[in-house]
């Protein structure tokens, strides 16, 4: 592993890579095949209760990336690949928090 990487660089290399291992692979990977480890990347290190807890107070993807012990990469990879009805979930529950906070 690159040693200039920062801790919270490690964390999500090193589950990218257990992702490929988990997975089977051997070598470069297709574009489709790579997407896919990201999503299960962003999926393992990023719960949703979590990422809600993050969205109801962080005042920027970088400080909820920061908040998640992940990179700002993987926040929107799990961000990107959440399932639409995820989205509205997650975007439902963070308004309610945002509100009830505001109160």
């Amino acid at each position: 592993m690159e040693s200039r990487l920062l801790q919270v660089e490690r964390r999500c290399t090193l589950t990218h890579e257990l992702v490929h291992i988990d997975f089977g692979h051997e070598g470069c990977q297709s574009e489709k095949e790579e997407e896919r480890v990201r999503k299960v990347t962003a999926e393992r290190l990023i719960r949703r209760d979590h990422l809600i807890h993050a969205f109801r107070w962080a005042l920027s993807l970088e400080e909820a990336a920061d908040e998640l012990w992940v990179t700002p990469e993987v926040l929107m990879d799990r961000i990107r690949f959440m399932h639409p009805s995820e989205r509205l979930m997650v975007a439902g529950a963070v308004q309610a928090g945002r509100e009830h906070h505001a109160d």
